[in-house]
């Protein structure tokens, strides 16, 4: 491994010792075969072009043209470089030019950390899109994180799907959708068929405490959003299970006579397949009626094409779901 670090690092040194402007010299003495029409390409003089002629034969090792008449002819070496040589100028040229960005050409990997309960109905539809425009972009898709922001801004995720809250500058949001909370159960528990229900009649039964947002770990010592609601007026839930797994707070609300806080999603797993019963918060409970929720990436990625792309059929997605009611 040493060996393979000290070689990277001869060929760096190497290839800051080369003036890459030099190349472009190089590549109009080959098709001029000229140094004075090279130098009127290159908008340079006729001896400075002889100058740079001096300066490719010593960093090359080589002689590269010899004269026969007013014509310069290539060496073999010369040669080998102009087989080689439009290839490497052409990508370079692309690397650095601003033209429209085609998906289909990208291959690389784009992680994203995206909660459980948004990723069920995002992350198929993405998946669909990018296979068929961008075959070679894999999409990596987490829920847990220690830090959203700090994996942001070190580049372990490229993008997250959060609660809108305040965050540091670097980080750009853009908005995705606005959904509201609302009480789970199933679809044969008591209080199914009560319209409306009532803060003492939720607190009879114990709740899943289902971890909307992305978390590493859950602890029943973590109090959610309506928990605090709740102690400041003076009232207090029962927990019986606490998790960040969307399938098995489902089963388990199903399974039993569990409440769950939660809220619609993409499509309507919770209705069709578990046959859920979703119910307003009960009126005398305080709460925000809406969640925003918000697409988040670093400034660093901003000017990027993929990053651009990707973002853009993101955000066309979920606020496709939106338009038709669906969060």
């Amino acid at each position: 491994m040493h060996l393979g670090n000290g070689s990277n690092f001869m060929n760096l040194q190497k290839l800051s010792r080369l003036d890459l402007n030099l190349l472009v010299s190089l590549q109009a003495l080959l098709e001029e075969k000229s140094v004075t029409r090279a130098a009127e390409r290159l908008f340079i003089t006729q001896p400075a072009m002889s100058r740079v002629l001096q300066r490719l034969r010593y960093q090359l090792d080589d002689p590269l043209f010899t004269r026969t008449g007013n014509e310069l002819v290539p060496t073999p070496k010369a040669r080998d470089l102009q087989a080689r040589l439009p290839r490497l100028l052409d990508g370079i040229l692309e690397m650095v030019s601003e033209g429209e960005f085609d998906p289909a050409t990208y291959e690389g990997e784009i992680n994203l950390a995206v909660p459980e309960f948004v990723a069920i109905s995002l992350i198929s539809e993405l998946t669909k899109v990018v296979t068929e425009h961008a075959p070679g972009v894999v999409l990596s898709i987490s829920s847990e994180t220690d830090s959203v922001e700090g994996e942001l801004a070190e580049g372990v995720l490229d993008f997250a799907i959060d609660i809108e809250k305040n965050l540091t500058e670097d980080i750009s949001t853009r908005s995705l959708a606005i959904f509201t909370p609302s009480i789970w159960m199933r679809e044969d528990h008591p209080l199914a068929e009560k319209t409306p229900i009532t803060l003492d009649e939720i607190l009879e039964y114990p709740f899943v405490q289902y971890y909307l947002l992305i978390a590493k770990r859950v602890s029943a010592r973590t109090d959610a959003r309506f928990d605090r609601v709740l102690r400041d007026m003076g009232r207090k839930r029962k927990k019986a299970l606490v998790t960040n797994q969307l399938m098995t707070a489902v089963e388990t609300v199903c399974g039993t006579d569990c409440l769950m806080v939660a809220a619609t999603y993409g499509l309507t797993m919770e209705r069709e397949m578990y046959r859920i019963v979703r119910k307003p918060y009960p009126a005398e409970l305080p709460h925000k009626g809406t969640i925003s929720l918000v697409l988040l990436q670093h400034k660093r990625t901003s000017g990027s094409g993929i990053h651009r792309w990707l973002a853009d059929i993101i955000v066309g997605l979920i606020q496709d779901w939106d338009k038709n009611n669906a969060f």
